[in-house]
């Protein structure tokens, strides 16, 4: 173990590095030591090695260096949070970007990540920023995403979604909670179109490093409606087909996961190398379809590729849009629904398309339209389903029912 000052005077901030790494000891210990302010600690050796005897309650802020492919090195640095609780903020540094292991990451609730070559002024800027806001982020409850994916063309996702993160931001009233509208269609998404925003995601800009999307950066790239809405989305490209690496989708969720206290996410219908990670990390999982034949079986079809292909995936819920009640005459009812979905029916909303014509053209809320129009009911009780009222006590007894959500 080597160390530059021990001494921990009053305003002083003390940096703990634990690195097997030669070349980034290195590093480390050139750009830290130039401070007086900063007392630095290098420990030598791997997370699996130094995990149980780090001492973290003298530390402002740790950075791990660590093979993030290791699942010896991860269990470790699992064990290593667990115990330190509420401590200092933890910055890990692997060598490669993987959505799987910024996922595990991200549970353990480690402040921020990198992957090497890591640039000095980046290393002390993260951990200048996670120690700012690093009370703030233990408070920070974990995002609740919900994400939204077509199961065939027009089927009203984009409108669907944002209706839903709009009425998640005032859900609460006395304690708004933070909510992101996340438009991941870029080449067609229309989220900021509806809302008449300009879309400022600049891909050109992150997709090159993904890992210098900070806080900072993606702040500069949200877009906010009147409405206190924040929505993510970069302007469109209809001519370019194209995918995205996945790091770099992962990295702005993972961002947008970590700051909101609701993400809502509208999807593409074409299925792209992302894709998976996204569907693994949303809590609750909408397609949507219209009530047509070819669109239930597009919609069943999906929802069991979806449940074969990712087996931790939240349930998916499939909702029938444009739903038209008829009670006599030809079509589909909500019966046929229920009986060709089986369990993955989720529910309908119905039919109003002046009102959302109106809502669109004019770039509002469907309730500043009309207030409590029936599309915003209906979607209320998909989104924020409600236990029904405990019926009337008979002979001590009471019947309840009660809904729960897979993840």
């Amino acid at each position: 173990m080597r160390a530059g000052s021990t001494m921990t005077a009053g305003g002083r901030t003390r940096v703990v590095v634990l690195t097997a790494d030669p070349a980034f000891e290195q590093s480390v210990q050139a750009t830290f030591s130039t401070s007086p302010q900063i007392d630095l600690t290098v420990i030598e050796g791997t997370v699996a090695m130094n995990a149980s005897q780090l001492d973290a309650e003298p530390a402002t802020v740790i950075v791990i260096d660590m093979d993030a492919a290791s699942p010896v090195e991860l269990e470790a640095l699992r064990a290593l949070m667990e115990r330190i609780g509420g401590g200092p903020p933890v910055v890990v540094v692997t060598q490669s970007f993987d959505a799987n292991v910024a996922r595990q990451l991200l549970q353990m609730r480690v402040a921020d990540f990198m992957v090497k070559p890591v640039q000095p002024v980046d290393l002390v800027r993260t951990c200048a920023r996670v120690v700012q806001s690093g009370g703030q982020a233990e408070q920070q409850p974990e995002a609740e995403i919900f994400t939204f994916l077509p199961a065939v063309g027009g089927a009203g996702v984009t409108t669907l979604a944002i209706q839903t993160a709009l009425i998640l931001l005032n859900s609460n009233p006395k304690a708004r909670p933070s909510t992101c509208l996340v438009d991941l269609d870029f080449q067609h998404g229309a989220c900021a179109d509806y809302l008449d925003i300009e879309p400022r995601l600049d891909l050109k800009e992150i997709e090159p490093r993904p890992e210098r999307l900070d806080r900072q950066l993606l702040e500069v790239m949200l877009s906010y409606h009147s409405s206190g809405l924040a929505v993510i989305a970069a302007p469109n490209r209809p001519a370019e087909m194209r995918t995205f690496d996945p790091d770099m989708v992962t990295r702005l969720l993972d961002l947008a996961a970590s700051h909101f206290n609701y993400v809502v996410i509208d999807m593409p219908r074409t299925w792209f190398s992302w894709t998976d990670s996204v569907l693994l990390g949303s809590n609750k999982l909408f397609i949507v379809s219209e009530m047509t034949v070819p669109g239930l079986r597009h919609a069943k079809q999906l929802a069991a590729a979806i449940r074969d292909r990712l087996q931790e995936v939240a349930r998916p819920s499939v909702i029938i849009n444009r739903y038209d009640q008829r009670m006599f005459g030809p079509g589909l009812r909500k019966n046929d629904l229920g009986q060709v979905l089986g369990e993955d029916f989720g529910d309908v909303i119905p039919n109003n398309y002046r009102l959302v014509r109106e809502a669109i053209d004019r770039g509002v809320p469907l309730e500043e339209v009309k207030k409590g129009n029936n599309i915003t009911r209906a979607l209320k009780k998909v989104i924020m389903p409600q236990p029904e009222k405990p019926a009337s006590a008979v002979g001590g007894l009471t019947k309840k029912l009660t809904f729960s959500w897979a993840r």
